[in-house]
């Protein structure tokens, strides 16, 4: 097919895969660092520190507007051209945000980079599931899976850092040599093929997920700060709404944005239920932990920076044994335990007060890292387990899509649990009580997740988890 040559000829390859997943590093963490740089960019621009806020919210807006777009580019221009272009646009956007004069400027610069993260992420992770067989998925999924593992939690002590000891421009300008070798680097690796030029855009379809996605993100950012508001969370209905809408649409559509029909596969499926669930729980625990640290044991932020980066830690320690794990074990049981385990983990924390020996806090956020590592593995791999070659575009925009919705969705509802339990006083009124119940309704909510997981059927995703040992299998 026409729409499958750009990238039909390629294999796996492990050098394309980290490639891939350097630039969605990039992106995932330009998404979150700049959180320790307000005061430093909003004293040098004169400018109160909640207005350097919309800079974050225009990068997230703009990375989740583009992304539904992306895998229509793809098709069209051919994923190599959108591939390196995203990149360019990338590291030229970052080179604009450091040589920002202004708010408005950097605003707009930051606007620009996220219309360049927006195709690098989904259009990238294409370009290596297009060129791998099934048996080697796992393989090629875990390089894709370690940047939303490490940003968020990375994002803090880079921004800290760079801030503290260079200046906030910094954190843009680390980014020109790095999209450079990848721009270069991609010209050598990415297959060439030509696109689709007869591949229609659906421009209702378009305009309803766009807006609405955007309209989601954006509720969901304000009410991440106010969540006691009702006007965010009327934002967020607004663009459930919209998507709604847009679904609709597109199952009745000739010419759909994407196929919808990917949702008829329990393995994908799974990414919006027990996944989603699981992403949006696990979204939140970088947000608590930092703030329970400091405004409930009073730690400094390097403190509770570092005591952070345990999961950090328990992420990059499992990392080797979570393909080992899938292969032994197949998905359904690892997906349950990895959550189950993790929302064991959240009860924990809510155990945690200031008189906890620090040692033993490490520990317990070495295990949820862990179990973070594990689950995010399993999910990336099983929902792409049994779809077909030609669903791939459809479903890989989706899951980029569920994925940014579901970052946003924890760090509001993080939030929204902190600001419940503070305001009821239901867990008792001394500092960690909000954090505790937060913590206990994080447990509750991937416990959810864990039912969701146990209705998978025992084998789902065999042709996957078991490898190049079914490939040998013969016929029945």
């Amino acid at each position: 097919m026409a729409n499958n040559s750009s990238v039909a000829a390629a294999s796996w390859s492990p050098r394309l895969a980290l490639l891939v997943a350097a630039t969605f590093f990039m992106e995932f963490l330009d998404g979150t660092v700049l959180v320790t740089a307000i005061p430093s960019i909003a004293t040098d621009f004169a400018v109160a520190p909640t207005d350097v806020n919309v800079t974050m919210t225009a990068y997230l807006m703009t990375v989740a507007m583009g992304i539904p777009i992306s895998g229509w580019l793809a098709e069209r221009l051919g994923a190599r051209n959108v591939f390196c272009v995203a990149i360019a646009t990338f590291t030229a956007a970052s080179l604009l945000c450091a040589l920002s004069q202004d708010l408005t400027m950097l605003t707009l610069s930051r606007i620009l980079q996220g219309a360049g993260g927006a195709m690098m992420v989904p259009v990238g992770t294409l370009v290596v599931l297009r060129g791998t067989p099934k048996q080697d998925l796992l393989r090629a999924t875990a390089y894709l899976v370690w940047p939303g593992l490490l940003a968020p939690v990375l994002a803090p002590v880079i921004g800290g850092a760079l801030t503290s000891y260079l200046s906030w421009q910094w954190i843009f300008l680390i980014n020109i040599p790095l999209g450079l070798g990848a721009f270069l680097v991609a010209l050598r690796l990415v297959p060439q093929g030509a696109g689709n030029r007869d591949r229609r855009l659906d421009w209702p379809g378009l305009a309803l997920t766009t807006l609405g996605v955007g309209s989601v993100v954006v509720g969901l950012e304000f009410a991440g700060h106010h969540p006691s508001d009702v006007l965010p969370w009327a934002v967020v209905g607004f663009g459930l709404a919209l998507l709604a809408a847009a679904a609709g649409w597109m199952r009745r559509s000739g010419h759909p944005l994407f196929d919808l029909e990917v949702f008829s596969t329990r393995t994908f499926r799974a990414t919006a239920t027990g996944g989603f669930i699981y992403r949006l729980t696990i979204s939140a625990v970088p947000f608590l932990l930092p703030l329970m640290f400091q405004d409930a044991f009073g730690w400094d932020p390097l403190h509770a920076g570092a005591m952070v980066a345990a999961v950090f830690a328990g992420n990059i320690g499992i990392k080797p044994a979570t393909t080992p794990l899938i292969r032994r074990f197949g998905f359904k049981p690892v997906l349950v335990f990895a959550s189950f385990a993790s929302a064991i983990t959240f009860v924990l924390c809510s155990m945690l007060d200031a008189a906890t020996p620090e040692a033993l806090i490490a520990v317990l956020l070495v295990v949820s890292g862990a179990a973070r590592s594990i689950g995010f593995s399993a999910y990336a791999s099983v929902q792409y387990a049994d779809i077909v070659p030609a669903q791939l575009p459809s479903a890989n925009v989706v899951s980029a899509t569920l994925v940014q919705l579901a970052a946003g969705s924890g760090i509001a509802l993080g939030a929204l649990f902190l600001r419940i339990f503070e305001s009821t006083g239901a867990l008792g009124v001394d500092d960690t009580a909000p954090y505790r119940g937060a913590f206990l309704a994080m447990a509750a909510l991937m416990l959810l997740s864990t039912w969701d997981s146990l209705s998978l059927q025992r084998h789902a995703g065999a042709e996957v988890s078991r490898g190049r040992q079914t490939e040998r299998k013969p016929a029945s």
